[in-house]
């Protein structure tokens, strides 16, 4: 077969990983369209209002900018083993247990968290249900034998189609760690991203301490980027070729030992 793409064939100007979101150039002189003035003078509206806020309150859909093409709401996945689904409320006693885990916020940038905290926080994971806009935030839980044992999700970074990119994350319960429960529910995010949401760039940000993290993306496929999205964390790319190049050695290796 041929040779494996590297994270260097997909590179461009901007670091893997980063939002890239390009500016129409206007010539000296020209003024903004009427709808761009009145979606400017509304944001602005909005970020002087921002402290005044509640906490949680987000913009207005119509002032966030491109969307892909067809939103991507969250449906049941199954696996060999799991189901991905969206969250319940009803989760809210396993996942207080999964986030209070000292093994899980290690490497995570979520505070330690009382019953009503993580309930809320599982609340704000309830709504996080569609990907369409940049910006826009999918969680789906990890269910094994009918109970939680964690989440995943992806964060649309780019929407423009030839630059499109999400960001993966995974938390899974270190009780049913050493199963490949995380390889197998990320596998399947990986797969929507690129056939539903049509990303071109699928990245994992890691804590260079977060070893587990890092061995379960190179298992995945993933490959180190040339620039660190965050200056203390290691950003990781995969895309549809590479992933396919994975794949097909894996299954040549399995067809080999048989």
């Amino acid at each position: 077969m041929g040779a494996v793409p590297t994270v260097e064939d997909m590179t461009r100007a901007e670091p893997l990983g980063t939002s890239f979101a390009p500016s129409r150039r206007r010539t000296a002189g020209a003024t903004a369209e009427p709808a761009d003035r009145v979606r400017s003078g509304l944001a602005a509206a909005v970020h002087a209002l921002r402290p005044l806020l509640p906490a949680g309150v987000s913009r207005p859909r119509f002032l966030r900018g491109p969307r892909i093409e067809v939103p991507v709401d969250a449906h049941p996945i199954r696996t060999d083993r799991l189901v991905l689904r969206r969250h319940r409320l009803e989760d809210a006693e396993a996942w207080y247990r999964i986030q209070s885990t000292p093994e899980v916020v290690e490497h995570l940038p979520w505070p330690v968290r009382d019953r009503e905290a993580s309930r809320e926080h599982l609340r704000h994971r309830v709504r996080h249900s569609r990907l369409w806009q940049s910006g826009d935030f999918l969680a789906l839980a990890v269910e094994h034998d009918g109970r939680l044992v964690g989440d995943v999700s992806l964060h649309l970074r780019d929407v423009q189609p030839a630059e499109r990119s999400v960001e993966i994350g995974w938390v899974l319960d270190p009780a049913v760690g050493g199963r490949g429960l995380a390889s197998e529910a990320s596998a399947a995010m990986i797969d929507l991203a690129f056939r539903e949401v049509g990303a071109k760039t699928v990245t994992a940000v890691i804590e260079p301490e977060n070893t587990r993290s890092i061995a379960l993306a190179e298992r995945l496929g993933f490959l180190r980027a040339t620039a660190p999205r965050r200056s203390s964390s290691i950003t990781f790319a995969i895309t549809p070729s590479l992933l396919a190049a994975r794949r097909a050695e894996r299954t040549a290796g399995s067809t080999g030992r048989s």
